[in-house]
């Protein structure tokens, strides 16, 4: 199934664009590691876009696209905010509540509900993301979920969970009612352009740093554009919270990542959480309609 082959080609871009980050950019701040992203995929989006036919642009179309402007900023924020403010451990755990909360945005905004083997295979999905990025320091495995009464990164994690389900489940409308590479092109070359306007206007970005990586910068811009590529296509193709948790099977990339070119330790965990993740997805590939 394409849809399948697309959804893993996104995980692999995500994983791998955040491995890129962490390697060559993880000495700056988190606003110019996102601007150095956003700066040096911005000409691949501008140049293709162009050369995108326009498909005919009905209402569905432009309140889904108005609406994923903002939404995405938002989440972007509250991620890099929630990261610098509250230890890893206790808040990249909620990401793995996106796919949960896609089962009710999905159902709003797309009409799209799971079969039982399909809302099986999500709920394990979840699960298993939940555990494999729990750090072995936890004490136990609600100690992530005690936390977002005491961390505020904890709570703004949750509410990036949510934010990215509402923003794939309108960016799914958005593309029904054009085309996986014009809502795309459009949508990343507009947010783009809004994230750096803001961040240069907040004064949390100096745009002679991001000047001085450019080979490193572009390798980053295309592995962030071929991620936007391929997610687009890919949940064009199949119910928004089947293609979303396939996607999260980037975790898995990324501890074979960690591992080669971090040295990161203390893996047992993470390995049982993968486990986890793989059985869900190959539920959802097997069963899931």
């Amino acid at each position: 199934m394409l849809w399948i082959l697309l959804s893993l080609l996104t995980a692999l871009s995500v994983a791998s664009q955040d491995a890129c980050a962490k390697k060559f950019f993880s000495h700056l701040s988190s606003y110019e590691m996102l601007a150095y992203q956003m700066l040096y995929s911005l000409p691949l989006y501008l140049v293709t876009l162009y050369f995108t036919p326009i498909p005919p642009l009905d209402f569905d179309f432009w309140w889904a696209f108005w609406l994923s402007i903002p939404s995405t900023a938002l989440a972007f924020l509250l991620y890099m905010t929630a990261i610098k403010i509250s230890p890893l451990s206790l808040t990249l755990p909620y990401l793995a509540f996106t796919p949960t909360f896609m089962i009710f945005t999905g159902q709003v905004f797309l009409g799209e509900m799971p079969n039982r083997w399909g809302l099986t295979g999500v709920l394990i999905t979840c699960m298993g993301n939940y555990i494999l990025n729990l750090d072995t320091n936890n004490k136990s495995v609600f100690d992530p979920l005690k936390a977002v009464f005491k961390e505020k990164g904890s709570l703004m994690m949750l509410v990036v969970a949510f934010i990215f389900s509402f923003t794939a489940a309108i960016g799914k409308v958005g593309i029904l009612h054009s085309s996986p590479m014009f809502f795309a092109m459009m949508l990343f070359s507009v947010v783009g352009i809004f994230i750096l306007i803001l961040f240069r206007f907040m004064g949390k970005i100096r745009f002679k740093i991001l000047t001085e990586m450019p080979l490193k910068g572009a390798a980053l811009g295309i592995l962030y554009f071929s991620h936007a590529i391929f997610h687009s296509f890919a949940i064009s193709l199949v119910k928004a919270a089947y293609m979303i948790s396939i996607k999260r099977l980037s975790v898995l990339i990324g501890i074979m990542y960690g591992g080669l070119l971090f040295g990161e330790k203390k893996l047992f965990v993470r390995f049982i959480g993968a486990m986890i993740m793989v059985s869900g997805a190959v539920i959802i590939m097997l069963k899931g309609k």
